[in-house]
């Protein structure tokens, strides 16, 4: 295994296991903020100077999807080139091991010593259809990997929909909802043995769901539908009840802590809209970079961070006044952002 190198600037011993029960590493009370690069592995962001400390190199090409474990100590990363997820120490920035996982590992989420993965067999690159297909068979379903990060192995896999794409859990943790972007279909399985509990087609409404986040109170389930320009919605017995119009292109979305606010990424339109998340009229519409997919905010809730992969850059915005403050530039095509302490982002949340 080649070295990788992180300095452990103001981080206390983890031990190098592959077990959880590590101490949590410890930083500024600003925190550290880890992005995905396409070309350029992890970049370790420190948020109390705003400023990239570090870059951890997965040893493969492509990551994209990232999670953290709630005690910081272990960062996983789903690695386009190398058909798997990489186990990273924080601390040392050493991969642990690698997981097979199979054809295009894509969104991650991590839930207790579980990390969730999507995969895509049948997927090819380049953008979709008109009809929100990519070219490729649709008929092939998209799979979900539950990995077990303590034995370092994937313990369940779930045969989804064609294209599995966003995943979020219920509030108590037991179910966990899934996007299927070609399929146009929402779906609800057991988290902890996949079982598909329920669809919810939404093609009447749109199409390509994609980004999907329950509310703080966990009343209200919101997904974008990239194709179709707009939000839906959903109370909690899956009924959609409101669609709401955003710019083109919609992807990430995210609540704020207190769930007054709704925060949803334009990729075309290159802006993160902000609507009330009551009545869910627009707010304001911020200029950010070209294919910002995924953002997140600091652990104080004070900043937003977004990852803007073809300008190769992180937007800063600050929270409170909705300005844009800083660009953090020279980025390898960043897709996915998570904090430690973990914060409310389009991809975690606490």
């Amino acid at each position: 295994m080649n070295k990788y190198l992180l300095k452990a600037i103001g981080q206390v011993a983890v031990p190098l296991a592959l077990g959880l029960s590590c101490a949590a590493p410890v930083f500024a009370d600003s925190g550290v903020a880890y992005v995905s690069n396409q070309e350029a592995g992890v970049s370790v962001i420190d948020l109390a100077t705003m400023t990239a400390r570090d870059n951890i190199d997965v040893g493969v090409t492509g990551p994209r999807g990232i999670g953290i474990t709630a005690d910081g100590a272990m960062l996983v990363t789903a690695n386009k080139g190398g058909a798997n997820i990489a186990l990273i120490d924080t601390k040392t920035g050493h991969v642990i091991r690698y997981v097979p996982i199979g054809k295009n590992p894509e969104f991650v989420r991590v839930q207790g010593h579980y990390a969730y993965v999507t995969y895509e067999p049948s997927a090819k690159s380049g953008p979709p259809s008109k009809n929100g297909a990519k070219d490729d068979d649709g008929a092939v379903p998209g799979h979900i990997a539950i990995v077990d990060l303590k034995q370092g192995k994937v313990v369940h896999d779930i045969v989804g929909k064609p294209e599995t794409e966003g995943l979020e859990f219920s509030k108590d943790g037991k179910k966990l909802f899934i996007t299927n972007e070609s399929d146009n279909s929402l779906t609800v399985h057991d988290a902890k043995s996949g079982k598909l509990l329920k669809s919810i087609p939404l093609g009447k409404y749109g199409n390509r769901p994609r980004g999907i986040k329950l509310s703080p109170d966990g009343k209200a389930l919101v997904t974008t539908l990239e194709l179709s320009d707009k939000m839906l919605v959903l109370n909690d017995k899956f009924d959609v009840v409101k669609e709401v119009a955003t710019a083109k292109t919609p992807y990430g979305v995210a609540f704020d802590r207190s769930g007054s606010r709704i925060f949803v990424a334009s990729n075309k339109d290159k802006l993160l809209q902000v609507f009330d998340a009551q009545t869910y009229e627009k707010v304001k519409d911020i200029p950010i970079g070209d294919r910002c997919w995924h953002f997140s905010f600091t652990p104080d809730d004070k900043q937003i961070l977004v990852a803007c992969g073809k300008s190769n850059e992180l937007v800063v915005i600050d929270a409170a006044s909705l300005e844009v403050t800083k660009h953090l530039g020279e980025m390898g095509m960043p897709w996915g952002i998570v904090t430690y302490p973990k914060a409310m982002g389009s991809i975690d949340r606490p």
